[in-house]
């Protein structure tokens, strides 16, 4: 489903992505390791369309999606979440939901005064969606609360969810556990779990916990110094021994 092919990015002198090549195959979860400044982020920015490549190919579903906005990525069916998780705190976690609601017809000027029932209608599916999806992700009976007052593991749930709405295909979530209580790790890991097999998605996940990424992942990419240094099964990259080295030196 996602192919990328050589890509290379550098600020400067400093060659944040040299020659990576992988793959994420559909209705899977694929983790992407590695030590802090190995390139991880950087390479969700260049795919996303956040930061333009240097050299190499990215391709989505067959298409070539490198020199897209990020838009117009989101839109091919590829979103992503961010290391930190921000929301209009002033609205509540359903309005933060349905802000998110792709094609909403009331959008449209000659909708809204000609074909109110079409309106509706898009209206009700969305709001039906929003609350099956907030009931998976264990936040309905948060829906009437302000997204400003969730615990930072919440917002990280309301974040998924808020791309959720948008239908992807793919997912790529930028360390979903990072800076969140134990209690709500398992709750992010269990909803990520659900919503795959619920919604037939697939997951490119940054995370620096094997013990997150051994209990959702199928597969795993290592980084280091902006170069793929491995790939495997949970159990084999634990087990290898320059992935090893690379996070004992701190690298």
């Amino acid at each position: 489903m996602l192919s990328i092919r050589n890509l290379e990015k550098s600020f400067g002198s400093l060659k944040a992505l040299n020659n990576v090549s992988l793959e994420v195959e559909a209705d899977s979860i694929v983790g992407l390791i590695g030590p802090n400044g190995s390139g991880k982020t950087t390479l969700f920015n260049v795919v996303s369309g956040f930061y333009e490549k240097d050299a190499g190919e990215i391709y989505f579903k067959g298409d070539r999606i490198d020199g897209l906005p990020p838009n117009k990525i989101a839109q091919k069916g590829l979103c992503r979440t961010f290391q930190v998780s921000k929301a209009p705190e002033k609205l509540t976690v359903l309005e933060n939901m349905l802000l998110a609601a792709r094609h909403q017809q009331g959008e449209n000027p000659f909708s809204a005064l000609f074909l109110r029932s079409r309106v509706k209608e898009s209206e009700n599916a969305n709001l039906k969606r929003a609350l099956e999806l907030l009931d998976t992700l264990l936040l309905k009976d948060l829906r009437n609360a302000y997204a400003g007052d969730l615990s930072g593991g919440q917002k990280k749930l309301l974040s998924l969810g808020r791309v959720f709405m948008l239908k992807p295909d793919m997912i790529l979530l930028d360390e979903p556990t990072a800076g969140v209580n134990p209690t709500l790790v398992v709750q992010l890991i269990e909803a990520i779990k659900r919503l795959k097999e619920m919604e037939r998605r697939s997951f490119f996940i940054i995370e620096h916990s094997m013990k997150v990424i051994s209990s959702i992942c199928d597969k795993v990419y290592v980084l280091n110094f902006g170069q793929k240094i491995a790939e495997g099964t949970p159990e084999e990259i634990q087990q290898n021994e320059q992935v090893l080295e690379a996070y004992l030196t701190g690298a």
